[in-house]
């Protein structure tokens, strides 16, 4: 229906003339011109129904072999497969956290805080509406405060001077106030060891920061910097201080050991007099008791109990002195026993 069969000379042919004057036509041949609907799409010159077909099928994306198209018809379900699995692999990964035991996962939702999501699996908005931070709450953290090279000098309770190098250890206890409450939270732990430290060390004396109190000095110190960041919400747990240097300063220090060396031997020589002092008591408390256990054998015999004691005070006395026996009533000749005694063992060692 699109051939035109109308000949050169007219409808009919070359032999009849045209019906129409010439000059009232547009066309090549003076034919009426043909208006097209406003609303119709134009194809161009279509000569055929088969280049209609075509040129409308390569126009709307159909398989025809000709251009035009957006995509062809075998590469349109290649793309939407892969894109259908990109948009389910971006859900799930952002949806779907996985949190490890010692981790807490973070999740803030257009920037601002939501909630906290805990050991295991868990669950949120999809990215960019949620965003999942984990934090590992279970790693000790160390701060290192005082060293050879930066010396840390406090004065004391009894206003002498001391270096002091120490070690804070610490972890995170609530992740959210960590995060959002502080700028720089490490930096104010820092800070406030160093306060703490400093206000424990003017209530001290300086033989007792090194010396025995450190125990009671690292007890004090830590409470004190847990009170302070509470206070803050820093939302972080002390584990302990540890004092690992307390020496006085390097200029006084070689006059300070050996004033330290003799106060230790003074506290030896004192060590040493309790020491015989409680022996003393020790051996006065036995005599005693020895005297009483006696006393009482007494009372129940007296009699018995003196020539008892008779006996064992000559027996004593008579074994350290030279004797002479003389047998009554007659007089025996003297037999001078000791000196018998002597000469045998001056006779034998030679």
């Amino acid at each position: 229906m699109f051939a035109d069969k109308k000949g050169p000379w007219g409808p009919s042919g070359g032999d009849e003339p045209p019906s129409d004057p010439p000059g009232k036509g547009s066309g090549p041949w003076n034919e009426p011109p043909r208006r097209r609907r406003p609303d119709a799409p134009s194809f161009g010159n279509v000569t055929s129904l088969d280049e209609f077909l075509r040129r409308g099928r390569a126009r709307f994306g159909g398989n025809g072999g000709g251009g035009g198209g957006l995509t062809s018809g075998p590469r349109r379900p290649f793309i939407m497969w892969a894109l259908g699995g990109f948009l389910a692999l971006w859900l799930v990964s952002t949806t779907m956290h996985r949190v490890a035991p010692e981790e807490r996962g973070v999740v803030t939702r257009l920037g601002r805080y939501s909630h906290t999501l805990g050991p295991g699996i868990g669950f949120t908005l999809p990215a960019p509406l949620d965003r999942v931070q984990k934090i590992d709450v279970e790693n000790i953290r160390t701060i290192d405060l005082g060293s050879s090279t930066s010396e840390t000098l406090m004065l004391t309770g009894d206003q002498n001077i001391i270096d002091i190098a120490y070690s804070v250890r610490w972890n995170i206890r609530d992740p959210e106030l960590y995060m959002f409450e502080l700028a720089q939270p490490d930096e104010t732990i820092q800070e406030v060891a160093e306060s703490a430290m400093r206000a424990v060390m003017s209530s001290v004396s300086l033989n007792d920061a090194i010396g025995e109190k450190r125990g009671a000095i690292e007890a004090q110190v830590s409470e004190t910097m847990q009170k302070v960041l509470d206070g803050y919400r820093a939302g972080v747990l002390i584990q302990g201080v540890a004092i690992k240097q307390a020496d006085p300063p390097s200029a006084v220090n070689d006059a300070f050991k050996e004033v330290t060396a003799a106060q230790q031997q003074a506290q030896s020589y004192v060590n040493d007099a309790r020491a015989y002092a409680l022996q003393l008591t020790a051996k006065a408390q036995g005599d005693a008791t020895a005297f009483d256990k006696v006393y009482e054998q007494y009372r129940l015999a007296p009699v018995v109990t003196r020539r008892r004691m008779y006996y064992e005070t000559m027996e004593r006395v008579l074994s350290k002195v030279d004797k002479t026996i003389i047998e009554a009533p007659g007089i025996t000749p003297y037999l001078p026993l000791p000196e018998v005694q002597r000469r045998a063992q001056t006779g034998a060692s030679q």
